[in-house]
């Protein structure tokens, strides 16, 4: 393996790291604005199908300078996918509004669309993205079962970054034997 090459998958892993971070930070206040505030925190996971749109496309970005890869197959791939994701809590919102379900409720069902989306989109950008989607499954069950569920969350996304680490120094080294 040339140096070059494998500078670039060490950048490559350290952006893809830093993105699996950034999310693991933006979803932990989005589950902490949730718990002060339903409304907010509906918003909030509003705003984010677009954070997470931004984050997979840079990703695939990325990824298609080491594939062959057409770079507009990605956005347009990425932009159907988060599009959908967005129509569909458009109707958990329209739901919302027409009194069938409370503000908490809809952020969690929110949290849930985000969380399937971010999960299936993790399997055409990576496993990392894959592991964001399955931490905001998780943290929305664990919101309902725990008081003190933010403690829980973020003793997970800890662990999610540091087991995340691990396995990459693991197959670097594993790579170079």
């Amino acid at each position: 393996m040339s140096e070059d090459i494998l500078i670039t998958e060490k950048r490559r892993f350290h952006i893809e790291e830093a993105i699996l971070v950034l999310l693991l930070i933006l979803s932990l206040v989005g589950i902490g604005i949730m718990d002060f505030s339903p409304a907010d925190g509906y918003f909030y996971w509003l705003i984010l199908v677009f954070v997470f749109c931004l984050f997979a496309m840079i990703i695939g970005w990325l990824q298609s300078k080491h594939r062959s890869d057409d770079v507009l197959i990605i956005l347009r791939e990425q932009s159907i996918h988060w599009a959908t994701s967005l129509l569909v809590v458009g109707g958990a919102f329209i739901i919302h509004h027409s009194g069938r379900i409370a503000e908490e409720d809809a952020g969690l069902i929110i949290l849930l669309i985000l969380s399937l989306s971010t999960m299936l989109d993790g399997l055409r950008v990576g496993w990392r993205f894959s592991l964001v989607g399955l931490f905001l499954g998780v943290a929305a069950v664990v919101s309902v079962y725990t008081a003190h569920f933010l403690w829980v969350e973020l003793g997970i996304a800890i662990l999610i970054v540091t087991a995340t680490v691990f396995w990459e120094l693991r197959m670097e080294k594993k790579a170079q034997s």
